[in-house]
C-alpha cells in the first residue's frame, strides 16, 4: 500500500476542545453506551404527539439500558436520575422487569441485570447474516495477521461490535461484542461515516457531541470532516489513541452485493502507535480481502 495519508493530530487542540465542547477530562473511561437520559428525552419529545408511541415500553427499555451501563448495582433513585424517568415510573419498570426475570434486586434494594437479558442480544446475533457470516472470515483474518480483528455496524451516532476474531489477543473489555462506541473516535465509525450520503454526514457532524477521551481525541468538527474525506478517498480509516491510550486501529468498509456500505472490519493494535502509512502498508490488503469475501456472501 503506497498511498500517502496525512491524518492531522494537533496536540495543542485538546485543552481548547475540552473547553469548547464541555468534554470530560482526557483519559476518562470509554463510554459504555450512549447517554440514556438524552436519548430518552429526545425520543419522548419527538414522539409526544404520536398516539401509537408506548411510553411505558420506552421507559422500560431505558431502564434496562441504564442498568447495562453501570458496572455496579444501582438504586431506584439512581435509575431515575440516569434516565430522567420519574421515580414512581422507574420503580414500576423495575418491578415489571424483575417479575419477567430480566432484573433482580438484592438485600440492599439495589438492582442489577440477570442473564436472561442475554437472550435479546443472542436472538439478534443468531439472526444477523453479518454476525454469522463474518465469524469464520474474522477468525481466518486474525490468524493470518496475528492481531485482534472486529466487525461493527453503524447505529445512529455510534458503532456496535457484532463479532471478533476468536484468536484475538486480550484487549480492552470496552471493545467486546455488543459494545457501543461513539463513531467519530473509531476507525470503523470513521470509514462508515465517510461513506454516508453527504446530507447525513453533514447532519452528523453538525449535531453529534464530540468529547475527548484521551489527549489525542479529535473533537474539532472541521478536522473530523477532513479526516472523513481522506478516509473516503483512501478506502480505509485510521484512528490513533482516540478512545484509549496506546490503542490504534485501521478499518475498511464492507459492501454487500448491492454495493451498500453495511459494516466495517478493523484490526486493533496495542502498544506503540504506528503511523497511518505503516498500518496501511501492513494490514490494508488482508483487511480489504476479508471485507470483499464477506461482501460477496451478503446477498440482501
Amino acid at each position: 500500500m503506497k498511498r500517502s495519508v496525512e491524518v492531522p493530530q494537533p496536540a495543542e487542540q485538546a485543552a481548547q476542545n475540552a473547553a469548547q465542547h464541555a468534554a470530560p477530562r482526557a483519559g476518562r473511561a470509554v463510554p459504555l453506551a450512549f447517554d440514556v437520559q438524552a436519548q430518552m428525552a429526545a425520543a419522548m419529545e419527538h414522539y409526544k404527539d404520536d398516539p401509537d408511541f408506548v411510553t411505558a415500553l420506552a421507559r422500560g427499555l431505558a431502564v434496562m439500558m441504564a442498568l447495562s451501563e453501570k458496572r455496579r448495582r444501582i438504586s431506584i433513585a439512581q435509575v431515575s436520575h440516569v434516565t430522567g424517568i420519574p421515580r414512581a415510573a422507574a420503580r414500576r419498570s423495575l418491578h415489571t422487569l424483575t417479575k419477567l426475570g430480566f432484573v433482580a434486586m438484592d438485600e440492599a434494594n439495589l438492582f442489577y441485570l440477570r442473564p436472561r437479558i442475554l437472550s435479546l442480544s443472542h436472538s439478534y446475533l443468531s439472526a444477523s447474516p453479518l454476525a454469522m457470516l463474518s465469524q469464520p472470515i474474522l477468525d481466518k483474518l486474525g490468524e493470518e495477521i496475528g492481531e485482534s480483528c472486529s466487525l461493527a455496524v453503524l447505529d445512529s451516532d455510534e458503532i456496535v461490535y457484532l463479532a471478533r476474531s476468536s484468536a484475538s489477543r486480550v484487549i480492552s473489555p470496552s471493545l467486546n461484542v455488543g459494545r457501543r462506541i461513539p463513531a467519530y473516535c473509531t476507525s470503523i465509525g470513521r470509514i462508515l461515516l465517510a461513506h454516508l450520503p453527504d446530507a447525513q454526514r453533514d447532519a452528523y457532524l453538525r449535531n453529534t457531541r464530540l468529547q475527548a477521551y484521551t489527549e489525542h481525541t479529535v473533537t474539532d468538527r472541521e478536522e473530523l470532516r477532513t479526516i472523513l474525506a481522506q478516509a473516503r478517498a483512501n478506502g480505509f480509516a485510521f484512528s490513533r489513541e482516540q478512545i484509549e491510550p496506546r490503542l490504534s486501529s485501521l478499518a475498511v468498509p464492507v459492501r454487500d452485493a448491492a454495493g451498500q456500505y453495511v459494516a466495517g472490519i478493523n484490526v486493533l493494535l496495542q502498544g506503540r502507535p504506528p503511523t497511518p502509512q505503516e498500518a496501511a502498508a501492513r494490514y490494508f490488503h488482508p483487511l480489504n480481502e476479508a471485507a470483499k469475501a464477506l461482501g460477496h456472501l451478503l446477498l440482501f
